[in-house]
């Protein structure tokens, strides 16, 4: 199993706030699958790691990986280079050209702002994820490709929805699996390892002292609202490395980087200060919680969907498809037989089974699947093998 810290390690990502770490463990346990994430946040969080992270912890990893920013791409473009043209299809167009979902057949596509995609290009993208069928800009000839989809956006896309800007059986596929990442206004641990990570990296680049943050300097750092989040934080300190002379920098050198109008009105304590680490402490518990009641929300809709036999894990199509023939049915409620027209009917246990009993089943079948390979079996459960070792021994496996 990946770890969480090798992870930050490879990718430059500071912080230890359970948020945060929250939305990477989820990354690394969905890169092996085939599953569509949705990533959400604020613009200056850092979205644009956690598709690389997805893309390099998956079996597509040895395939092309494009990232896309919807955003920057004009209207009247679009189209022609997500799908493709043909010669002659548009002005300009003087030759045909892949476009890149095309190009990355086999590999991952990551759309960043996919929330200002225009509607007509949105009901293409609705195709491609449904069908993995696509049409060049010119053509008539259906093509085929198949791509991992990634998106990103800091747009509130359920608001979107209601305002008809946005396609919601387009969210609904896109937002298989949805990331949240916090503010850093919810992470003020991390803060202070973030500027020191910034202040080392453009003293090395500019041949300055590292920048030193007097107590104060770092309440008022952790009292800002971060509107630009870590961009924003990265912007200040490259000023700051610039501009001041001296190493040591003070509250009131600071607040000449930060405007007036956006601090916290909650304030949040040093880390340096007594008591301080409890306050962030339970700052990070209220965002890791909000989030968690998310995720469970999610599940639950996921072991609905499994029991009825309306999920299907490797086309990621939520339709009646066919489930595997099974004697056991870890959840408890249905079994799932294949029938010749390749719909799955319910037959329903005589009894649920107790949750030890389903936990048991479930570790039974991952042995099972992986040969008693334990350190397999832990991988794709999601566990350590310290956990497989313990349940083999309560459950007599």
């Amino acid at each position: 199993m990946v770890d969480i810290q090798d992870i930050k390690r490879a990718y430059g990502v500071v912080g230890n706030s359970a948020g945060l770490n929250m939305a990477l463990g989820k990354a690394v346990r969905v890169a092996p699958t085939e599953l569509n994430v949705l990533i959400t946040g604020e613009s200056g969080v850092g979205k644009e790691v956690f598709p690389r992270i997805i893309h390099d912890n998956s079996n597509r990893r040895r395939n092309k990986y494009i990232a896309i920013n919807c955003g920057a791409i004009p209207e009247g473009t679009i189209d022609s280079e997500l799908f493709g043209h043909e010669k002659g299809s548009f002005t300009g167009a003087i030759s045909a050209r892949e476009g890149y979902f095309e190009v990355a057949d086999g590999g991952t596509i990551f759309l960043d702002e996919v929330g200002e995609l225009p509607m007509p290009t949105q009901a293409r993208l609705l195709r491609v994820l449904e069908t993995g069928e696509f049409i060049r800009v010119g053509s008539s000839e259906i093509r085929k490709t198949n791509v991992r989809v990634v998106a990103a956006t800091n747009v509130k896309l359920q608001e979107a929805i209601e305002l008809g800007k946005f396609r919601e059986d387009l969210y609904y596929r896109l937002n298989t699996i949805p990331i949240t990442i916090p503010p850093l206004r919810e992470r003020p641990q991390d803060i202070a390892l973030l500027f020191r990570k910034f202040s080392a990296d453009f003293s090395e680049t500019y041949g300055t002292p590292e920048l030193q943050l007097t107590d104060e300097a770092r309440d008022v750092l952790i009292h800002y609202y971060w509107r630009g989040n870590v961009r924003e934080l990265k912007n200040v300190t490259e000023r700051l490395c610039t501009f001041e002379q001296g190493h040591i920098i003070d509250d009131k050198t600071l607040k000449k980087y930060l405007s007036e109008n956006a601090f916290t009105s909650v304030p949040a304590l040093s880390a340096s200060r007594e008591g301080s680490v409890d306050a962030i402490t339970l700052n990070s518990l209220v965002t890791a919680m909000v989030q968690m009641k998310q995720e469970i929300a999610d599940l639950k809709v996921a072991l609905e969907q499994v029991q009825n036999g309306s999920y299907h894990p490797t086309t990621n199509h939520f339709a009646p498809v066919s489930i595997a023939k099974t004697n056991s049915n870890p959840i408890g409620k249905y079994e799932h037989r294949e029938i010749e027209d390749g719909y799955a009917e319910e037959v329903k246990d005589e009894q649920p089974r107790t949750k030890t009993e389903v936990e048991r089943e479930l570790y039974r079948q991952a042995l099972e699947r992986n040969h008693y390979n334990r350190t397999a079996a832990a991988k794709e459960l999601g566990v350590s093998e310290r956990t497989i070792y313990r349940k083999i021994k309560d459950y007599n496996l």
